[in-house]
This record gives C-alpha cells, sequence and structure tokens, in this order.
C-alpha cells in the first residue's frame, strides 16, 4: 500500500536514525568498561563514518522518495537490506567481538567473516550510493554526476568491478594478510589493524559488487558463478591449511584461548575450521543461487538483482531534480536524470 511520500520518507528517516541509536546504545553504555572484560568499543575513526552513512542514506532515500514516489530508485526492500549490512558492521568493528578477536583467533575469524560474506553483501544489495547522492543539494549532486562520468573514473570503476579482477582482488587480500608476518603485524599495530579491516571490507564489496552487478549479462553468469566457486575454494583451501595444520601459525597476543578450555593450537584449528566450512559453504550457497539465476536469466529478478557501475547507479535515480510529466501537477513524477539544461524543479 502506497503511503504520502513526505511522511513516509520522514517516518523512514526517523525509524534508521532510532535503530541506529538503539544498536549503539549498548556501546554507549559499555564505554568505559573493562576491555579485558569484553565490552563495547568506540572508536571514532569507525564511530564517524558509520554514523554519516546511515544519516546519508537515510535523508537520500527520503529526499528521493518525497519527490519520485515511495519505492521508486530504492525499491522498498533495499533499506532493510542497508540496515542490515550496517548493523553488522557494527557487531564486526563495534561490539565485544572485535575486542576478543585482538586475543581469540577463532573471534578474529568470525569477525573477518561478517564483514566479508555478510556485511558486504547486504550493503551491495541496498544500492547505497545513489540514495546518499541524493542527500547532497542539486548543485553538489550535477558535480558529482559529472565528476563520475570521466573517462579515468568509469575506466578505473570497471576494471575494479570486473568480475575477474574483483576475484583475484579480494583473493590476494585474504591470502596476503593470513601470511603469518603480516598477521602479527596487524595484532601488534592498531593502525595495521585497521589497514586490514578496510581491505577485507574493500574487497569485499567490490566482488559482490561485480558479481550482483545487472552489467553482467546472461552470457558471462557462468563465469561469476565460477568466480564464486572458485573463491569458496580457495577460502576452504586456507582453512584447510590452519585446520589440519599441526603447528601454531598465528599466535594472538594475550591470547585469551585457556578462557575457552583452547589451546593454542586448537584455537588456530578451529578458526581455520570457520574458514574452510562456513565460509566455504557461503560461498557455495551464493554460486548456486547465482546459477539458478543464470539458468532462469529471462525473468525479471535477474535483471534487478544489482545496480551495475556507479555511473549506471546514479543514473538510475534523479540527480538534479524532478520534472512533471503532466502540467497539472500529478502525482506522477519523472524517475530519470534530468539533462543539464533543463529547468529543474525547485
Amino acid at each position: 500500500m502506497w503511503v504520502v511520500p513526505s511522511i513516509g520518507g520522514t517516518r523512514l528517516l526517523g525509524v534508521l536514525f532510532f535503530g541506529s541509536c538503539m544498536v549503539l546504545a549498548p556501546a554507549l553504555t559499555a564505554h568505559g568498561a573493562d576491555q579485558e572484560s569484553g565490552g563495547w568499543s568506540l572508536p571514532g575513526a569507525i564511530l564517524i563514518p558509520l554514523d554519516l552513512a546511515v544519516l546519508l542514506y537515510a535523508a537520500g532515500m527520503a529526499r528521493l522518495w518525497r519527490q519520485a514516489g515511495v519505492g521508486r530508485g530504492v525499491a522498498l526492500w533495499q533499506p532493510g537490506s542497508f540496515a542490515a549490512g550496517w548493523a553488522l558492521l557494527v557487531a564486526a568493528l563495534l561490539s565485544p567481538l572485535h575486542e576478543l578477536g585482538d586475543r581469540l583467533f577463532t573471534a578474529h575469524m568470525i569477525e573477518h567473516e561478517v564483514l566479508m560474506i555478510a556485511a558486504a553483501p547486504a550493503l551491495v544489495l541496498s544500492r547505497p550510493l545513489g540514495a546518499m547522492l541524493w542527500s547532497f543539494p542539486r548543485a553538489i549532486r550535477r558535480h558529482i554526476a559529472g565528476t563520475v562520468r570521466w573517462p579515468i573514473v568509469r575506466v578505473t570503476w570497471r576494471g575494479l568491478t570486473e568480475p575477474a579482477s574483483a576475484t583475484v582482488l579480494h583473493g590476494f587480500a585474504i591470502w596476503s594478510w593470513h601470511m603469518p608476518v603480516l598477521f602479527r603485524a596487524a595484532l601488534a599495530r592498531e593502525p595495521v589493524h585497521w589497514l586490514q579491516h578496510v581491505s577485507f571490507l574493500a574487497s569485499a564489496l567490490l566482488f559482490w559488487w561485480a558479481l550482483l552487478s545487472s552489467r553482467t549479462r546472461r552470457k558471462s553468469y557462468g563465469a561469476s558463478v565460477f568466480y564464486l566457486f572458485f573463491t569458496s575454494m580457495h577460502c576452504g583451501l586456507l582453512g584447510a591449511i590452519l585446520a589440519l595444520s599441526k603447528n601454531e601459525i598465528f599466535v594472538t597476543r594475550n591470547s585469551a584461548a585457556a578462557q575457552w578450555g583452547l589451546s593454542a593450537l586448537e584455537d588456530q584449528q578451529l578458526g581455520g575450521l570457520i574458514m574452510w566450512v562456513g565460509a566455504s559453504a557461503f560461498y557455495l550457497a551464493a554460486a548456486l543461487i547465482l546459477a539458478a539465476f543464470w539458468i532462469g536469466s529471462g525473468s525479471s529478478a535477474v535483471k534487478k538483482i544489482g545496480s551495475g557501475a556507479v555511473p549506471s547507479e546514479i543514473n538510475a535515480v534523479p540527480i538534479y531534480g524532478m520534472q512533471e510529466r503532466r502540467r497539472n501537477h500529478s502525482a506522477l513524477v519523472s524517475s530519470e536524470v534530468t539533462r543539464p539544461g533543463m529547468r529543474d524543479q525547485k
């Protein structure tokens, strides 16, 4: 059932903002708690981008729905996907899981899998860039839309989001950070640790964007299925190496393994098992789902699964303003990008 766009957008903005406060409430109440007990962490470098992201998305979506109509530009289910991805980021980066990951390899592995196989695809499916763009004034939207159409930006983005290159980049991030020297550096230095998180999340976002993009036509769906199978297998291989090793490859500082009834080696093996079975199974399941889309690629579900490249996503929603299709100011407005030379609606 359709609602008045202005009321619906305002309500949704309030719901998302209230939801973000509720998610962070445990962190705020736990601030100052003993970190050894496993409390929430509140680094400003993470809190500010997370809060900014949800505010930009909600504000942009409210404005877009108010002008274009509820469900246009951003589908009704996509805000839920964004909220789920955002909440998973909070759980991985701010909850006690993050602090425990410094002292327990198994928790460290769970944290990274949440980022790569749960938060990343949920955020990609929400198509956040177009909605966030609409949170800015019309002049800034026009400038951003022009910038992303620069040839160097388009070529770079297309290169990063080609399925093959995105798969290689994602695999490189996974394997390189599990080299003992880099793993120890991440635990010893907090900036390196956050760089590890950023590289995992960024490469996963590119990977899922490439595979869930509407730019992927029927002839390349088979290739995307292959890349998911390939990722499942190389993650399984890395997990098997860790799970079957008889030697301690990774030793966390101030290890909490004993508190969980594990030796350091058993902690490593359990973490490897999570990657070997859990992560590999998720990639495999995604491959099977994509294969089903491939088989039925003539259906509308496949045509609408993703957003394509950044310029395509931006072009999918109004940028500069709305034009009325009828002179009598009917509720039906255009959802296409207005040409710069055309008059914008205030």
